[in-house]
């Protein structure tokens, strides 16, 4: 039995780093990846001198790890997973953890904990943000999976973990089987939202008012200092203020609009369908970058298809402050939903999810970390069984402050024909959960009518269903 406390499999850029975070934190690492001369050159260099050994096999590696072993596989998702644990399995005994450290859509984490633990083994699957930087400097970390197997790598995680302002390890415990890969999964779909709604206030500032990228970088580095407080919001400050070196222009002019994608936010969106929870924000983000891809086309249609002129008239510095109000309202009704599916999730699945716990864990170190957080842990300590964020009373007297001048944002955005999906289908989201009284009625009256679906009175108990011959006379 060796003396090395985990071992991490896969050493592209997330993997080096985590490894290397893990050392600096005093734990001592064996690492292998399939391309063995990566491994030399990484101990060569980057790992020089630190508690790292390379191993040129699976054996090695789990030959020299403390029982209970723990391999942490940092592979890319999918097949890639399930044929490392089989070429694990064998140098291994029971008890033994495996941990999924890679962006795995989470059936497969339920899947694997229930494989694994059938054979005796402990399954962690496990979402890890902060890219490159998060992982080297200290990521937020979101396990689930078998909870035995927790106390063995809590020391560990909570250990390499980005800290909150207040000292707290933005990493804990998630629930079980898939559970931190669904919590990761809806982090990201969160993300996609947030970054769509930024360039949705981009587009605003740069086609009807005008403004030069270093206008608007200003604009941003100002928002920052307050409750839009935020990773994205930063970088996008930076991104803003950046100039290619080889034409002079603005770094931002020279890029190509259109978005790549990782899938997380269609896995997000899916599973809001799944689970019958309105999440039209995320899912208005993913198809943003859907309609980005299309440049061609798009090309193409701007010299066929009419529009209005965007021209701005009033003051400028004012509607800034209203589009700052719109995207902070919106930036709310997204978290909102992305709570809603979270809730859902629960439910369907088991799975005791803490949410003030979760928005702690996004405090520090991935790519959503924001100041706003600390009010969502706020809300969730002080009424765990909250139905929905916007009934808490800080997000409900923001939106009250907020929502004339989203509501104006988002029409003026209409009639200059500057597409706003994520904050007109925000605005939906927040008018369709304050109504009483929906079309709903209509429509079911209208499956009624075709396919005999039946419908409930309003005037009779809930779960009673009547049917109409409505073409009776």
């Amino acid at each position: 039995m060796g003396d090395y406390d985990i071992g991490l499999i896969g050493l592209a850029v997330m993997g080096e780093n985590l490894v290397l975070n893990m050392a600096n934190h005093g734990f001592s690492v064996s690492v292998f990846n399939r391309t063995v001369s990566k491994v030399d050159r990484f101990i060569e260099n980057r790992a020089q001198g630190k508690n790292i050994k390379g191993c040129h096999s699976i054996e090695e590696l789990t030959a020299s790890l403390k029982r209970p072993r723990k391999v942490m596989l940092m592979v890319k998702a999918g097949k890639p997973v399930d044929d490392f644990i089989e070429m694990v399995l064998p140098h291994l005994e029971k008890g033994d953890i495996i941990i999924d450290g890679g962006n795995s859509h989470f059936p497969d984490s339920v899947r694997r904990t229930q494989y694994l633990e059938e054979k005796g083994f402990l399954f962690i699957g496990t979402g890890v943000s902060g890219g490159e930087e998060g992982a080297l400097k200290g990521p937020s970390i979101m396990p689930g999976g078998s909870l035995a197997a927790w106390e063995h790598v809590k020391p560990i995680f909570q250990g390499i973990a980005a800290k909150a302002p207040d000292g707290s390890p933005c990493c804990e415990w998630v629930g079980a089987d898939g559970a931190g890969h669904f919590v990761k999964m809806v982090h990201n779909g969160i993300e996609y939202g947030d970054m769509q709604m930024i360039c949705e206030s981009y587009a605003l500032m740069r086609n009807a008012l005008g403004m030069s990228p270093q206008e608007m970088s200003d604009v941003f580095a100002e928002w920052n200092k307050g409750e839009l407080d935020s990773y994205l919001i930063e970088i996008t400050r930076d991104i803003l203020s950046k100039t290619d070196k080889e034409t002079g222009k603005p770094m931002v002019d020279v890029i190509l609009d259109t978005a790549g994608q990782k899938g997380t936010g269609k896995w997000t969106s899916q599973a809001a369908l799944d689970q019958g929870v309105p999440a039209q924000t995320v899912a208005e983000a993913v198809f943003a970058r859907f309609m980005s891809a299309l440049k061609d086309e798009r090309v193409a249609a701007s010299k066929e298809l009419n529009g209005p002129v965007s021209e701005f008239k009033g003051d400028k510095k004012e509607f800034i402050e209203m589009i700052r109000q719109a995207l902070y309202a919106s930036k709310i009704c997204s978290y909102a939903q992305g709570y809603q599916i979270m809730g859902a999730a629960a439910q369907e699945y088991n799975w005791d999810l803490s949410f003030g716990d979760i928005a702690l864990m996004w405090r520090n170190g991935c790519i959503i970390r924001a100041q706003f957080l600390g009010k969502i842990k706020d809300a969730y300590d002080k009424q765990p069984d909250l139905s929905n964020l916007l009934l808490a009373p800080y997000f409900k007297e923001a939106i009250d402050n907020a929502q004339k001048a989203w509501r104006h944002v988002v029409a003026r955005a209409v009639e200059w024909g500057v597409p706003v999906p994520a904050f007109s289908s925000a605005l939906a989201y927040y008018d369709g959960y304050r109504s009483e009284r929906l079309p709903a009625n209509l429509l079911q009256a209208q499956r009624d009518y075709f396919g005999a679906h039946t419908y409930e009175r309003v005037d009779k108990p809930r779960g009673e269903f009547f049917h109409t011959e409505w073409l009776e006379i």
